[in-house]
């Protein structure tokens, strides 16, 4: 396996290991101090907005899901790895122009990275 390879399954572990961590703020800690803090809501919106933000986090531990299933495939899961950081990249734009730049940078950002170093194999 060639070293961009390797960085590529890295980089791809880590945007899976961000949706991790985003799945567990939003489904468990959406109205607790660490989801309050990383989304900046109020304990009154949080508690309005907590089905939904747990729905939105079961989708992005589906997200994990596929990029943890295009890493097992090993060589022959590259196919599934671009589609999964596709799904995150245009995730991550949306919610960018939507919700938060933050989002640019801590989702949209990495899914970019990993599917240029996968592209460039």
């Amino acid at each position: 396996m060639s070293m961009i390879a390797i960085l590529a399954n890295i980089v791809v572990g880590l945007v899976a290991l961000i949706h991790v961590y985003i799945l567990v703020l939003e489904m468990f800690l959406w109205d607790k101090p660490a989801g309050l803090r990383a989304f900046g809501q109020t304990p009154a919106a949080a508690a309005a907005s907590k089905v939904l933000a747990a729905n939105q986090g079961l989708y992005n531990g589906f997200l994990a899901a596929g990029l943890f299933w295009g890493l097992s495939l090993g060589p022959a899961g590259h196919d599934v790895k671009v589609f999964f950081l596709l799904c995150v990249l245009a995730a991550g734009l949306y919610g960018a122009a939507t919700a938060s730049r933050k989002i640019l940078f801590v989702q949209a950002l990495p899914a970019a990275i990993g599917l240029a170093l996968l592209l460039i194999r």
